[in-house]
């Protein structure tokens, strides 16, 4: 592991998943990027753009300073898309070796789409996929 991406989105199984990062990353001198995607496409509720884009920055800022707290220094990635696409493609044009990345949530439909997008890395990624629980 010398490249690891860090799916996050401030929910529990995410914040499993900066524990699960962080850990590797010191393990392995590894570096680490958190990338959070700011949703958009078909299917989805209509949301006010600028909050969508607010509420993941918050997020990328949080856990830059979770991490920091750990010691680590990490790059912040913030692109648009439909989530599960856009890491898989961002793991691969980045070279990433590793994804680490929540799977669950506390409510419903947190729960489906967190599991839609775990599932869809594990299955379409390149990398070595580590899903927290």
């Amino acid at each position: 592991m010398k490249k690891i991406l860090l799916a996050y989105d401030g929910g529990e199984p995410a914040r499993r998943a900066l524990e699960t990062a962080g850990q590797l990353t010191r393990a392995f001198h590894a570096s680490l990027s958190v990338v959070s995607v700011v949703p958009e496409g078909a299917g989805r509720p209509p949301r006010d753009p600028s909050n969508e884009a607010c509420l993941h920055a918050r997020e990328l800022q949080e856990a830059k300073r979770l991490l920091a707290e750990m010691g680590l220094e990490v790059e912040l990635l913030e692109p648009s898309g439909d989530p599960a696409g856009r890491i898989e493609q961002i793991a691969q044009e980045g070279g990433f070796d590793t994804i680490v990345l929540g799977c669950g949530g506390d409510h419903e439909a947190d729960g489906a789409r967190r599991g839609r997008v775990s599932g869809h890395v594990v299955a379409h990624a390149a990398a070595t996929v580590v899903v927290a629980r």
